[in-house]
């Protein structure tokens, strides 16, 4: 048996991020389009964007879901922890430094966590 890289997937958490940013669907339709160029993706129909989760104040914000050629692109805003969670999934290479650090300064972010994780399959 051969192990083979499926996918690269960077994990980001953010703390302490703009609320203005989290909050507004045309930032976060921004922070995905500019993402998609940054990091050469393209992106496959159009960004899911809903604001739900009001009967709970954890649950309460945005999430995004932007599928691309390779794979998607997801995220989770926390209203009350003015929070954002974000995970880039393709199966095409991409420079997940570049995309942690656009995405730590787009949402002004104070305090970030990251993993980046290479997905293998086993043929």
């Amino acid at each position: 048996m051969k192990e083979k890289v499926y996918g690269y997937e960077l994990i980001m958490d953010l703390y302490q991020c703009d609320p203005r940013i989290i909050r507004s669907k045309k930032s976060l339709q921004q922070y995905v389009d500019e993402l998609c160029k940054l990091i050469k993706m393209k992106k496959y129909g159009k960004t899911l964007l809903p604001h739900f989760g009001d009967k709970r104040p954890y649950t309460k914000g945005y999430s995004l879901v932007q599928l691309i050629e390779t794979s998607s692109i997801t995220g989770h805003f926390s209203e009350l922890w003015n929070s954002a969670h974000i995970n880039i999934f393709s199966c095409k290479k991409y420079d997940d430094k570049k995309a942690f650090e656009f995405t730590k300064k787009f949402f002004k972010s104070k305090r970030t966590k990251k993993r980046f994780i290479i997905r293998k399959v086993v043929i």
